[in-house]
């Protein structure tokens, strides 16, 4: 159980860290925000608690894959966000990432890579 408040304290401690950059510096924040770190603290998290190596190596994979959709949305955000204020572009922010994942399902799949 230890090892488990250890985790969502860490975790949670990353997020706040974040946006505490993100507060002082939009650049910073931008860039520590865009570093991978939740990924590495999960694979870091399944290796310390010893899944097998095909795990961890299929987190990294698909991880990569289910960036790649919320990259349209992070352009399109600062554009939307002026002219319909943060919660629509929110909503808009979420439908632009469904729309480009199931887009990418489609090319991947041509590609044989299976995203659902």
């Amino acid at each position: 159980m230890s090892w488990l408040i250890f985790k969502y304290l860490t975790t949670a401690a990353l997020v706040v860290i974040i946006s505490e950059f993100a507060k002082r510096s939009d650049k910073l924040g931008g860039l520590v925000a865009a570093l991978p770190i939740m990924t590495f603290l999960t694979l870091i998290w399944l290796y310390v608690e010893k899944q097998p190596d095909s795990k961890i190596i299929n987190h990294a994979w698909y991880t990569f894959w289910y960036v790649l959709p919320t990259l349209p949305m992070f352009f399109a955000f600062p554009f939307i966000y002026q002219k319909i204020g943060f919660w629509p572009t929110m909503g808009v922010s979420v439908i632009i990432t469904l729309i480009s994942f199931v887009l990418l399902s489609i090319i991947a799949k041509s590609f044989g890579v299976e995203l659902w």
